[in-house]
């Protein structure tokens, strides 16, 4: 589990990133940070490896507070996938995915060995892993940021806009890969994007987050969508949008769902 209470962040020059922030993150469960530029998301994240200390409050895991553990080890341990894969441009890809089992004591050998089962599971060929970062795709590389962020089984992955700089569909498969990975392996994400339809498809819970940290609202994908709790929230989800607006027809024996301005937006079973 992991725990933040009522950090905040205040950069030089007085620029306050993140006011008084509270949230729980249950384990084994999926929670989305949502909002625009300047919402604090990434710096929440960062909290949570020491990756940013907060100015005040607390961040803990299991009820330790992170300050309380040696930075590198507490990074070695937590699982971190960035936008840009942030691959080593001069090693190969097993290699990547094997530095920290193999930072943290483990062989070279046996490292190379898991790292390459780690491949398959993102669904990467293994025989990727001789090559180096830079003759990849942008979607091969993400998906090696997920392989290597998973190499020391780590309980907790933190995702900062991981599928943002791939192209829509590549986006969507690596969306359904990630939703696969973790029904299998049940980890702790802490999610951070802009987009709030990653946000509903991704999270079992969803933190919607105004300018400073300010939580707008916390929830269910359906509760937020169903009970905006402000204007702001309401805008921010799209729920007066007409593909928000949809209903229910019935053509040829089958339910199809439409949207406000008529459109077929799919079937209802």
């Amino acid at each position: 589990m992991i725990e933040f209470d009522r950090v905040s962040k205040v950069y030089p020059g007085s620029v306050s990133a993140v006011e008084e922030f509270s949230c729980v993150v249950p384990s084994h469960r999926t929670v989305v940070l949502v909002g625009s530029s300047g919402s604090g998301k990434t710096t929440l994240l960062r909290m949570v490896n020491r990756m940013v200390d907060p100015t005040s409050g607390r961040v803990l895991i299991d009820e330790q507070d992170v300050r309380e553990r040696d930075p590198v080890e507490l990074r070695r341990s937590i699982g971190y996938v960035m936008q840009h894969g942030g691959l080593l441009p001069h090693r190969t890809v097993i290699d990547n995915v094997a530095t920290v089992p193999v930072l943290s004591g483990a062989s070279r050998r046996s490292a190379r060995a898991a790292a390459a089962g780690l491949l398959e599971r993102v669904g990467l060929d293994p025989a990727l892993g001789e090559r180096y970062p830079r003759q990849l795709s942008g979607g091969q590389q993400q998906r090696v940021g997920v392989a290597r962020a998973l190499a020391a089984d780590p309980n907790i992955l933190l995702m900062d806009e991981p599928f943002g700089a791939v192209d829509p569909i590549v986006r969507r498969e690596l969306q359904r890969e990630l939703l696969q990975l973790q029904s299998d392996l049940g980890k702790t994400i802490v999610f951070v994007t802009h987009d709030v339809e990653e946000a509903f498809l991704l999270g079992d819970e969803v933190v919607v987050l105004e300018s400073g940290g300010s939580v707008a609202q916390r929830g269910a994908p359906a509760e937020i969508l169903a009970a905006p709790a402000s204007d702001f929230v309401r805008e921010f989800v799209g729920t007066d949008r007409a593909e928000r607006r949809l209903r229910a027809i019935e053509l040829d024996g089958r339910r199809v769902a439409l949207d406000g301005e008529g459109r077929p937006v799919g079937v209802l079973d």
